[in-house]
């Protein structure tokens, strides 16, 4: 199967008489080799169902449709509906591509994977424009079930603060959901070469396996959420400090129910610190007496 060249996608462009959008993130993957390295980055099998965000012109979709082959489904979500005809093109002799136009922050998962759709049943694998990146992962990861393994690729600073472990200097709040939900690393660093246009700075790709079941155990995982979000809000002050907006003047209090300094930074805080800090805010309430009338 022949995959998009740099000539190939200025080119297609150039035909169609369009130009890659800023406003949109738009660098287009323009390089086979890095294509196929992609896609076995990702795991991606013959038979696999496999969803693709922001396919663009195609040269992602053209070489996970080859690794797929026929008894698999690519299902290619484009928001730019001035693409779709140069996605169509390109995809003309593949049926098991299925093109759909629509925004993946607001589209309607249940509805577009299948109703029916077996839990952890669909891979991911897409190049996301940098500015969707992290909101689109967290949606992803909190409300699509359905998606068992996903790769994208991403700008590198971007790809290194979602797989970073909560407790490294490199987290933030993402990070902390995505420990929750997923396990995550870093799997290759793809040069600024290998699209058109030339983004000024270096891609990654990181790949998520979801977690059966969470590491911790909390209350609610929006509590925890809420919590390290509060926390990152304000990197440079204390939880002391960054968490009183939500926990009010109980926080030096829930803080040292949870073991934890008040003068600590959120960076500091591990996976299980931030579930005994949500546990300690939201305790259980004490049980009446045994055997006792309601």
């Amino acid at each position: 199967m022949r995959l998009l060249s740099p000539t190939d996608v200025r080119g297609l462009l150039a035909a169609h008489d369009l130009r890659p959008s800023r406003a949109l993130g738009q660098n287009f993957l323009a390089d086979p080799n890095t294509a196929r390295r992609i896609v076995r980055l990702a795991g991606v099998a013959p038979g696999d169902h496999v969803l693709e965000i922001g396919p663009g012109i195609g040269s992602l979709t053209v070489a996970l449709a080859e690794a797929v082959g026929p008894t698999g489904e690519i299902l290619a979500l484009e928001l730019d509906r001035h693409l779709l005809p140069v996605l169509a093109e390109v995809v003309s002799d593949q049926p098991h591509v299925r093109v759909v136009q629509g925004d993946a922050m607001s589209v309607d998962y249940r509805t577009l994977l299948g109703a029916g759709a077996a839990a952890l049943s669909w891979t991911m694998v897409s190049n996301l424009p940098y500015n969707v990146a992290t909101p689109l992962m967290a949606r992803l990861l909190d409300e699509v079930p359905a998606i068992g393994v996903l790769s994208v690729m991403v700008q590198k600073e971007v790809a290194e603060r979602l797989a970073a472990p909560p407790g490294t200097p490199a987290c933030g709040a993402i990070s902390v959901k995505v420990a929750y939900h997923a396990k995550a690393a870093v799997v290759g660093v793809v040069p600024p070469t290998v699209f058109v246009p030339r983004p000024k700075v270096d891609s990654a790709v990181v790949r998520f396996e979801r977690r059966s079941s969470p590491p911790v155990e909390v209350p609610s995982a929006d509590a925890l959420f809420t919590l390290a979000r509060a926390g990152f809000g304000q990197r440079r002050k204390t939880l002391r400090q960054s968490l009183r907006p939500v926990l009010g003047p109980r926080a030096e209090e829930v803080l040292a129910a949870a073991g934890i300094p008040s003068l600590t930074r959120a960076e500091a805080l591990t996976l299980d610190q931030w579930a005994a800090l949500t546990r300690a805010a939201d305790p259980p309430a004490p049980s009446g007496p045994a055997g006792g009338a309601s």
